[in-house]
């Protein structure tokens, strides 16, 4: 049986690049942004799967994910049509050492983490974009679907 999570972008200021940033909320899943300035590279939004409530404020968004499972991601960003976007899933072990990471550039890509896995953040990196509408993204435990 498949499990997915929609992951959505719910606050405007915690892990956000707000310098220079237009953000406006339309509707749960439609969230606006704009900046002519910012540089590629610049991470636009991070989500977690583990934080520390008392000393950043910040709740975990992340549903918890193994090493041991296949999964796969589905972004539902709208940019402009010559701009993309860069998605980059970071992976720490029970220690917060980085064991891996993954790039995700497509709408729907497929991959698995590093065995040693404990914890992930999930980042929105500009890859050229100034303006885009971001909806939500899709995880998927996609493990059960490959063993039919």
């Amino acid at each position: 049986m498949e499990e997915s999570w929609v992951i959505y972008w719910r606050d405007w200021t915690a892990d956000t690049y707000l310098y220079g940033s237009k953000i406006q909320f339309h509707k749960k899943d439609e969230i606006e942004f704009w900046n002519e300035m910012m540089a590629p590279g610049t991470i636009i939004k991070q989500w977690y799967s583990k934080t520390n409530y008392q000393a950043n404020k910040i709740e975990p968004t992340l549903p918890l994910i193994d090493g041991e499972n296949r999964y796969q991601l589905v972004v539902n960003i709208d940019c402009e049509e010559k701009e993309h976007f860069l998605i980059r899933l970071v992976f720490y072990d029970k220690y917060d050492k980085e064991v891996g990471f993954v790039n995700i550039r497509d709408q729907v890509t497929d991959f698995k983490c590093p065995i040693q896995t404990y914890s992930y953040k999930m980042q929105l990196i500009n890859s050229g974009m100034t303006h885009f509408y971001f909806h939500y993204v899709v995880l998927r435990d996609i493990t059960a679907i490959e063993q039919i």
